[in-house]
């Protein structure tokens, strides 16, 4: 993947950059787009730790809902200057008829708060040291109400409404804050819904060009409203991924 040679606010070459969820599908993908791009280093973070073989890349174990390993990450990734916060969880489970609260409490723990702990660990670094970046992976289910996953919808909105209130909080720090919204993506979150999935490392690499171009809300595919085939899984199985 070539680097990027647009004239926006953002410029790899020389970024330090942490990915959250980093051994999932999209993770892997955008720890391969950054490194194609141009960043001295990655810090490629997720439950297991797991090892990359690659020498600009470092590894970390982080679980986002836990307060004492986000700031063991904050210590050992001082200098980042790009947080992609890529860590969710997807139950695929309605309001009402799931059997109890524990699907939606994940989700929430996860989707919304963990991406705010990240925020709050990693934002002040970024602030001191004249600027960076985060992007939050969120999902097109922010902007929909699809039955067979309601908890989900709900947690997505509630992280981008906190985005765009961390981008107004931040206004003026040299900090941005973007919201990255995909639809479907072919995932092992997915690999259940037989429907039209996008290919992860496209998603990736719209992800940066829409940082690379300065954009504080990044869709895909391009066409948002593009939402049919969720729309449609959710209607014939109860189920969907975004």
């Amino acid at each position: 993947m070539s680097r990027c040679s647009c004239g926006g606010r953002h410029a790899f070459q020389g970024q330090r950059a942490l990915v959250t969820g980093a051994n999932g599908g999209l993770g892997r993908a955008l720890v391969e787009a950054l490194l194609g791009r141009g960043v001295c280093k990655v810090y490629a973070a997720s439950r297991s730790g797991e090892a990359f073989p690659h020498p600009r890349v470092v590894p970390l174990q982080l679980d986002i809902t836990d307060a004492q390993s986000v700031a063991q990450a904050r210590a050992a990734a001082p200098d980042v200057t790009l947080l992609l916060n890529n860590a969710g969880v997807n139950a695929s489970l309605p309001l009402l008829g799931a059997a109890d609260m524990a699907a939606a409490r994940a989700e929430i723990e996860t989707n919304y708060l963990g991406t705010l702990a990240m925020c709050r660990a990693f934002a002040p670094l970024m602030r001191a040291q004249g600027g960076g970046t985060i992007a939050n992976v969120l999902s097109a289910a922010a902007r929909l109400a699809l039955p067979g996953m309601g908890s989900l919808c709900a947690s997505k909105a509630a992280a981008l409404h906190m985005t765009q209130c961390l981008r107004a909080e931040l206004k003026g720090s040299g900090v941005s804050v973007v919201a990255f919204l995909p639809g479907a993506l072919d995932t092992r979150m997915s690999s259940h819904l037989a429907i039209r999935k996008a290919s992860v490392t496209d998603a990736a690499a719209t992800l940066l060009d829409g940082l690379c171009e300065g954009l504080d809300e990044i869709l895909f595919p391009v066409a948002a409203n593009d939402t049919g085939p969720v729309r449609q899984a959710v209607t014939a199985t109860g189920t969907a991924a975004a």
